[in-house]
């Protein structure tokens, strides 16, 4: 037997590789990749694996890693911070679509039980696809990616009542309120329980880990949490799935978390493989071929139902049109929650063999399609609301825009707010200079303006929006865009105003294009190659005929502080997130204080953010629009501040926790 299951595994791992990179390729989740092997080499089709159960054992394990790696991405603090989302559109979502799910099934004949199992499964979306892709098109901090995050949060606590549920479903229903009850209590205790632990005693035993600087007593120690975990539920008759979970969540509130993350992830990927692959066993090809129009139907009512009732849900809570249908957009697929609630159910043998595999493959086909969703939203967005620009933070009119600019007069205006955009502003802003900028990213143009920069919404090549930014007053354009046919049309857009007295610098990365920006309308043109954002900022400084010594004191002050004022910029979709050496770069990052963030009503050197983080406070925003530049420690903070953090991504993830939660 040993022999057997030995060649089953050599078979899976080399089919596995080889499909891994195949769907890499073609830009599709590997969890599919390993979900195709498990059809193509499983019983019902190749037959290369005669009996899967044999490998039950190591899919269990890839279970136990699963809602381990899920519980270590939730976040208790960043919960708190959305905990209206959370608990408010979160729980609706679960509720409804679940309810709807549920209604359905049992109306098909599927039995209650089994009706509720593909309820949950349905109902709850793709974590790892959701978040992995929205970080990816950065659209993380954008309004509908915070709240599809409070909804995936709500989801994980919602699968933790699932975990508990199936297995108490699992009798002959003769006492079934009496089991649900006890396995609730056991559930509640065992969750209070644990987190205490996390809370108070783990952080404790891996500091000690830490200290003894062995990578392997580190890995074991990680590896042991998940599995005691695993096995504590399980000997209290609940699933091993929960426990790992618990253990996760755990590990998560502590500052190991990412090591821990690093550490087990090897482990985690082949296990979790092994996983989706006993999962892909379990369609059987002339089952979906006789059912083959019911997954085609199936695949397109969960989207288009789940995309519809989030969307109305999230209108409902008050929401723009646009930032819901976003929302509904990006979590209306299945996820993997639902690959662990259904192999429970095949474990316990709650549902029939040949409706998991129909209900596998319809969400198989709800993740196939999720990445073009997510991609894609603003423009279905657009498409389906029929308006031009809905996502757009600033959506002035140019009336409202040439009001706004009314009082402005001498004033610089900035095209594109990039990361040489930001550095001549916070020049200009230490020179006292009024200037205003242009950029036609929403998510960078709503970070920067949460954060109190003059920065709105619009595309600099109509003549209409530059004079509504008040052009004909202006004293300098600064074009920092770094494509040239876009330079090039904001150029030429500005030559038929013949504005003699308007200096017009343009940023480029060579000179390679000099002479053609000059015949198009530039008064100077400033290579990158000439020392980059300073060398524009001392022209731009010296062209609003700043003294030239106090522009070479400011230069060198930046220089000598080693550049820390240039360091960080406000994201946007189409942000560099790492260097060429593959080091992430520092960023900005708008946190507006709400009435019940512990941060209010105390002053800033009463709050000690980690000393890991160097993160820094570079601005506060009042509520009435007064910005502080560099606050002092001295400087009491008050509801309706934003603080403007500086740093890593990960570490202003954590100074944001310490600053809502304390």
């Amino acid at each position: 037997m040993a022999d057997t299951v030995f060649n089953d595994v050599m078979i899976l791992l080399g089919a596995s590789v080889v499909a891994a990179a195949l769907f890499r390729r073609l830009n599709l989740p590997p969890v599919l990749a390993y979900l195709a092997v498990g059809f193509l080499v499983g019983p019902h089709l190749a037959g290369l694996i005669g009996r899967p159960e044999e490998l039950a054992f190591l899919s269990e394990f890839g279970l136990v890693f699963l809602l381990f790696s899920l519980g270590l991405e939730f976040s208790v603090p960043r919960m708190r911070a959305l905990k209206t989302t959370v608990f408010g559109l979160g729980a609706c979502q679960v509720i409804v679509c679940s309810g709807l799910f549920w209604a359905l099934g049992y109306a098909l004949g599927l039995s209650p039980v089994a009706a509720l199992v593909t309820a949950g499964a349905l109902g709850l979306s793709s974590t790892a696809i959701v978040t992995r892709e929205l970080a990816r098109w950065n659209e993380l901090d954008s309004p509908h990616g915070h709240a599809a995050v409070g909804v995936l949060l709500f989801q994980d606590l919602a699968a933790l009542l699932f975990l508990i549920l199936i297995p108490a479903m699992a009798g002959d229903g003769s006492h079934l309120l009496s089991e649900l009850g006890i396995m609730l209590a056991k559930g509640i205790g065992l969750v209070i329980v644990m987190l205490a632990i996390g809370k108070w005693i783990l952080p404790l035993v891996f500091q000690e880990i830490s200290r003894s600087r062995s990578e392997e007593l580190f890995v074991l120690t990680a590896l042991l949490v998940a599995l005691f975990s695993a096995w504590l539920t399980h000997s209290l008759h609940l699933s091993m799935a929960l426990g790992a979970f618990l253990a996760g969540m755990m590990l998560g509130e502590s500052h190991f978390r990412h090591q821990i993350e690093a550490d087990i992830r090897p482990f985690r990927d082949i296990l979790l493989g092994l996983f989706f692959v006993s999962v892909g066993m379990l369609l059987d090809p002339q089952v979906l071929l006789a059912q083959w129009d019911w997954v085609v139907i199936g695949v397109a009512c969960l989207l288009a139902a789940k995309a519809l009732l989030i969307t109305g849900l999230a209108k409902l809570s008050g929401r723009p049109l646009d930032s819901s249908l976003r929302t509904g957009l990006v979590l209306a697929q299945g996820g993997e929650f639902g690959f662990a609630l259904l192999a429970l159910a095949s474990q316990q043998q709650l549902m029939e063999t040949d409706t998991i595999g129909l209900v596998v493959a319809i969400i198989i086909g709800s993740l196939v399609v999720t990445p073009s969703l997510i991609r894609h939203n603003h423009y279905l967005t657009q498409r389906l609301c029929r308006s031009r620009t809905p996502t757009q933070e600033n959506p002035h009119t140019t009336a409202e825009l040439s009001a706004a600019t009314a009082p402005m007069s001498g004033h610089v205006i900035v095209c594109g707010f990039g990361r040489v955009g930001q550095t001549v502003g916070r020049f200009l802003t230490q020179e006292k200079i009024e200037w205003i900028a242009i950029d036609t990213d929403p998510i960078r143009v709503h970070e920067a303006a949460s954060a109190g920069e003059p920065v709105v919404f619009g595309d600099a090549q109509s003549q209409d929006i530059l004079r509504a930014l008040g052009i004909e007053r202006a004293r300098q354009v600064v074009i920092t865009v770094n494509q040239l046919s876009h330079a090039l049309a904001i150029l030429h857009a500005i030559q038929p105003l013949e504005l003699e007295k308007l200096k017009v610098l343009v940023r480029t990365q060579d000179d390679a294009d000099l002479e053609t920006y000059k015949a198009a309308g530039a008064t100077e043109v400033i290579p990158e190659v000439l020392e980059g954002s300073l060398m524009l900022v001392s022209h731009v400084l010296v062209n609003l005929e700043v003294p030239f010594r106090r522009v070479a004191r400011s230069i060198q002050s930046a220089r000598e502080a080693r550049y820390s004022m240039l360091h960080g910029y406000f994201h946007g979709q189409q942000s560099q997130l790492i260097d060429k050496r593959g080091n992430p770069l520092l960023r900005r990052h708008p946190l507006t204080l709400t009435a019940n963030a512990w941060a209010c009503e105390r002053r800033l050197d009463e709050i000690i953010l980690p000393e890991h983080c160097g993160i820094l406070i570079a601005r506060v925003v009042r509520a009435n629009g007064e910005c502080i530049e560099d606050p002092t420690g001295a400087l009491l903070l008050a509801c309706g501040d934003t603080l403007v953090l500086s740093g890593l991504a990960d570490h202003i993830e954590e100074a944001e926790a310490r600053l809502l939660s304390g």
